[in-house]
């Protein structure tokens, strides 16, 4: 059966309108060309955004216009707000060359895909092994409404997107062995890792608009190297046997660059059309082994960055380990990563002999460079992505996804704003270890054992959720402070307010959770240096008391008491 789906021209990326309006799917075409009237890509998970965006759109525009060799030139760009007619003509000539290599059933060659992959008994898998969010084998996600029994038909338009989705963030362990690949052993290829988004902590600037954002994410720089290609540019039989990807074979290699980075082709794959009552629709697949990273390189833009200590080093030659892509924490707010994020001068904080050091991504980085060229409230938002895979990553178990509001004045090195931030953030986590030290201390006093850090309800996380707005809104109210520092210590001074009394109000309710006979009586336990220590509600509030104190000096000091003193005034009189 022929079957065509060009992605040139088809609709298959969903957008919503600027201004509002209900999403629609364009064509490739379309979403680039008029990038300026979509406020942003709508998708089925939010790990399906960096995959649109690194696997096509943005190799499409450094492929048709180069990408701007200096930060001024991208200013000049990113100015316009939207691509100029020239600029129109290169993307649309390229995509013209360029046209017969996306379509999805090509008979030859398949866009993201090898031609006639098969396994040796020319089985097949249902096309829930490319979707993340579906059961499929022993991966059954919470509250799922299939089993691996049912069949998930995909449209042309979903099955573009899930392809590029496994590309990125597929599963390891085993995989499928297909006809052709070498490297196959009793029907199956092993120690496969996963997609290499899989890998990173994914950081993604996004923009007013899909053409803003598609600028900011790309870096300025010197072109590329020649043979810096995307995977569509690759399949011709004039390509290097070890940069191909039109058939089974894969190898294990460096990234030569920036479009291979983003059109790495983990996986080798194979969608199988079908005629069906509602059009074409694919619900079979051979999903097979793919390419391998030697290494996450220098130039993935998308992540930041752990540094190793200098003294530290692996194996018996003593050679030092390389930098790796920094993962974001599960379960944390984006903001309480803000060390790492706002690290832009990575000297400032290199590894030293025995200390682990950060960087963070090379787009914040070009932010910073790009920030005396914006307006200074540009409201620039970070998208934060990663996946979290079951056992031996051979499952998809969770996903993390936070977006925070970056004031670009937090990426002057000259303003007070990232230093406040930073405050503020490491503020935060000391109430919530000032509650949690709370109620270790009432336990104690009860009787009882402290709950293990790792385990059990930890009180403190109350605080960090309660704050969770709070810190959000003031990011965004710091777009505008820049050099203003009495409107900074103002703001300061009102978050230290609220959180006082959010703090104090949580360790309220933890007091009043605690056996009250027992804890006002208290207990008397021996430490380990042989010293006795009484444990009662008295000390466990006093020391919370003390803790607070330490922790927001701002308004505990005697000005921030007379502020905090003429502001409940003030709200009285307009009661």
């Amino acid at each position: 059966m022929f079957v065509s789906f060009n992605l040139v021209d088809q609709p298959w990326l969903v957008v919503r309108p600027v201004g509002g309006g209900a999403p629609a799917e364009v064509s490739l075409w379309q979403a680039l060309c008029e990038a300026h009237r979509f406020e942003d890509l709508v998708v089925d998970l939010p790990t399906q955004k960096p995959a649109l965006l690194r696997q096509v759109l943005l190799p499409v525009v450094v492929r048709a216009l180069g990408r701007p060799a200096t930060t001024r030139e991208w200013a000049q760009w990113f100015a316009a707000g939207a691509f100029t007619p020239t600029q129109l003509e290169a993307i649309t000539a390229y995509l013209d060359a360029q046209r017969e290599w996306f379509d999805l059933f090509h008979e030859k060659h398949p866009f993201g895909q090898v031609a006639g992959l098969r396994t040796a008994k020319d089985e097949t898998k249902g096309t829930a092994v490319l979707v993340a969010t579906a059961a499929t084998g022993n991966n059954v996600p919470l509250f799922s409404p299939r089993s691996d029994a049912d069949p998930l038909e995909l449209t042309p338009a979903q099955a573009a997107r899930w392809l590029l989705h496994a590309h990125c963030w597929d599963t390891a362990a085993i995989k499928t062995g297909v006809v052709d690949d070498p490297k196959v052993k009793a029907g199956k290829t092993t120690g496969n890792p996963t997609g290499p988004l899989g890998q990173c902590g994914v950081i993604v600037p996004i923009g007013r608009t899909l053409f803003d954002t598609l600028l900011l994410n790309v870096p300025s720089g010197p072109a590329l190297r020649s043979d810096d290609l995307p995977q569509w540019e690759r399949r011709t039989p004039e390509t290097p046997a070890e940069l191909s990807v039109a058939s089974s074979v894969w190898h294990t290699r460096e990234a030569r660059g920036l479009l291979d980075i983003w059109t790495w082709q983990s996986r080798r794959i194979r969608l199988i059309p079908e005629s069906t009552p509602n059009g074409t629709r694919v619900t079979r697949v051979v999903l097979a082994a793919g390419d391998r990273l030697t290494a996450t390189p220098d130039v993935e833009p998308h992540t930041a960055w752990n540094l190793t200590p200098a003294g530290k080093t692996k194996g018996k030659s003593g050679t030092a380990l390389p930098r790796r892509p920094r993962r974001h924490p599960q379960g944390k707010a984006a903001w309480r990563g803000l060390e790492a994020l706002l690290a832009t001068d990575r000297e400032d904080r290199a590894a030293t002999t025995t200390k682990s050091g950060f960087a963070t991504s090379v787009l914040v980085n070009e932010l910073r460079a790009r920030r005396e060229l914006l307006d200074a409230d540009y409201p620039v938002q970070l998208e934060l992505l990663g996946m979290v895979y079951g056992t031996q990553s051979s499952t998809f178990e969770d996903l993390y996804y936070d977006t925070i509001p970056l004031p670009l004045t937090a990426l002057n090195i000259d303003s007070e704003v990232p230093g406040a931030l930073l405050e503020m953030a490491a503020q935060a986590e000391g109430l919530a270890q000032a509650v949690n030290n709370l109620a270790n201390d009432l336990r104690r006093a009860a009787g009882a054992d402290p709950i293990p850090w790792d385990k059990g309800h930890r009180p403190g996380e109350l605080v960090l959720h309660a704050l969770d707005p709070l810190m959000r809104r003031a990011m965004i109210g710091m777009r505008t402070v820049d050099d203003d520092v009495d409107m900074l210590e103002r703001g300061l001074l009102a978050w230290e307010q609220k959180a006082d009394d959010i703090t104090r109000r949580i360790g309220d309710r933890v007091i009043k959770a605690a056996a009250p006979t027992a804890v006002f009586a208290g207990r008397t336990i021996e430490q380990d240096d042989g010293k006795e220590r009484t444990f009662r509600q008295s000390t466990a509030e006093a020391n919370f008391g003390n803790r607070i104190e330490q922790i927001l000096t701002r308004v505990h000091s005697v000005p921030g008491r007379l502020a905090a003193l003429d502001s409940d005034q003030e709200k009285a009189t307009q009661r």
